[in-house]
């Protein structure tokens, strides 16, 4: 018993401690509201009883989080932290957005679901003010409720439209986890024991653990090898992310996307850009992943950022492309709903009032500066990377074998947390940086950002 009391002492004084050093957050005028809800415990041992064993979580105590406002969030005790992971690169107003939430309780009051089987003016509006972010004839919407179920959409039109069924898509991608998705998923971690059948990865042409380096040429060389050595030489699709966010927040070579694209194209197939994650202004320099290659896709799946955490995803692509669908009935009972797409219309709103996308890119691009300048005074940092808010730190225990440090990047997100900030983890090996906030994210959350990881690889 003396031990175990030793033991608790000594983490609530590491703890004390690390409050104690950690700078100071930024001012926030916000008071959150009082919680009498069940406890972290409590509600801990009803997830372990009721839901899926799958689950996981952050952290070794988990945080009840109960309240969101813009970048910050609060536990149960009123404590605030530094959102830098926005539920998975979801929330891109910030939490909890005034205009927001009067669009989505304003419908509410009026109707909260129908079907599109009678008409509304919520989706339809919503689909003309999408289609206006788009280039090209990309403006015929399908609307879902989630990205995986975007990305099902997308490939099965690629299918029906090309006649084909090899799909192309890249090592270390995540498109979703359902039967097509997980398929073109190309990491381990994410999939099951399935039939999956017509897909080929193609080497990901990964500028920092890449076979090629930067060189876009020998990458886009293996796609032309799969489609000659794979397939028929016929394909129905090519599907990939600007920027892998699960895979860790690997930016694709320079020059690939456009050498792909023309491949894929030359062998009947059609283009598909994965948006769910970098979509929605989140990188900052352009509203799209793709925009930053110069490439125009046949279909664009997006979701998260689409409606600042309302369930909401939409597949967008050309009249001719759309036609494939009316060749039998397809249909999606919650795609279109009138809540959702009055939200996810606010969110258009409010990223072009707030003139977020220029926010994500100044702020972006002076957040990556000194995270650099992180890279510089701790070894542990083998690569920093992305662009916007879209952004990735490596960590590794030898630069030069670029060994995953699993471990240590547990305990750093530990320290930062007691620290208060959040931050998101990802990559194959579990060992990067997911820094994707709200766009709302200001200077000085990005000066604190940095100085509470400076002190965490400091204590590794």
């Amino acid at each position: 018993m003396m031990r175990q009391g030793a033991r608790r002492f000594s983490r609530l004084a590491a703890a004390a401690e690390t409050a104690a050093a950690a700078p100071r957050m930024p001012a926030f005028d916000h008071v959150p509201l009082p919680y009498d809800g069940p406890s972290a415990a409590e509600i801990a041992r009803k997830r372990a009883e009721y839901l899926s064993p799958s689950l996981f979580h952050f952290y070794s105590k988990p945080l009840n989080i109960v309240e969101g406002k813009r970048q910050y969030l609060y536990d149960e005790h009123g404590r605030r932290y530094l959102d830098a992971f926005a539920g998975i690169a979801t929330v891109c107003c910030g939490h909890c957005h005034p205009d927001v939430v009067d669009a989505i309780t304003a419908q509410a009051r009026r109707l909260q679901h129908s079907t599109v089987l009678y008409l509304n003016h919520a989706i339809a509006d919503f689909a003309e003010a999408l289609a206006s972010k788009l280039p090209g004839d990309l403006k015929v919407v399908f609307f879902t409720n989630s990205g995986t179920e975007a990305n099902e959409l997308a490939i099965l039109m690629a299918r029906l439209y090309t006649g084909s069924h090899d799909i192309i898509s890249l090592r270390n991608s995540y498109h979703g986890n359902a039967a097509g998705t997980m398929g073109a998923t190309a990491q381990k971690n994410w999939k099951f024991n399935v039939v999956q059948s017509g897909v080929h990865h193609a080497v990901n042409p990964d500028p920092y653990r890449g076979a090629f380096g930067s060189d876009a040429e020998k990458y886009a060389r293996d796609v032309q090898e799969i489609i000659e050595f794979g397939t028929t030489g016929q394909v129905a699709g090519f599907i990939s992310e600007a920027i892998q966010g699960v895979g860790g927040i690997v930016e694709v070579s320079p020059g690939y996307l456009p050498l792909a694209y023309e491949k894929v194209r030359n062998a009947g197939g059609l283009c598909i850009a994965d948006e769910v994650q970098a979509g929605f202004a989140r990188v900052g320099s352009h509203f799209w992943g793709f925009e930053t290659h110069g490439v125009v896709p046949d279909i664009v799946t997006m979701a998260k950022g689409i409606g600042n955490g309302i369930p909401l995803g939409a597949v967008v692509t050309t009249p001719e492309i759309a036609q494939v669908l009316t060749r039998r009935c397809y249909f999606n009972t919650f795609g279109g709903n009138p809540l959702c797409t009055a939200g996810g219309l606010a969110v258009l709103k409010v990223l072009e009032k707030e003139r977020l996308q220029e926010n994500a890119f100044v702020v972006g691009s002076y957040l990556k500066d000194r995270l650099g300048g992180l890279q510089e005074k701790h070894e542990i940092i083998g690569d920093v990377r992305g662009t916007g808010f879209m952004l990735g730190v490596e960590l590794v225990t030898d630069r030069q074998l670029k060994t995953p440090a699993k471990e240590e990047i547990c305990h750093a997100m530990e320290h930062m947390k007691d620290m208060g900030v959040l931050v998101g983890k990802g990559g194959f090996y579990g060992n990067v940086f997911r820094i994707t906030p709200p766009l709302c994210f200001s200077k000085e959350d990005a000066d604190f950002f940095v100085e509470v990881m400076d002190i965490a690889l400091s204590k590794l």
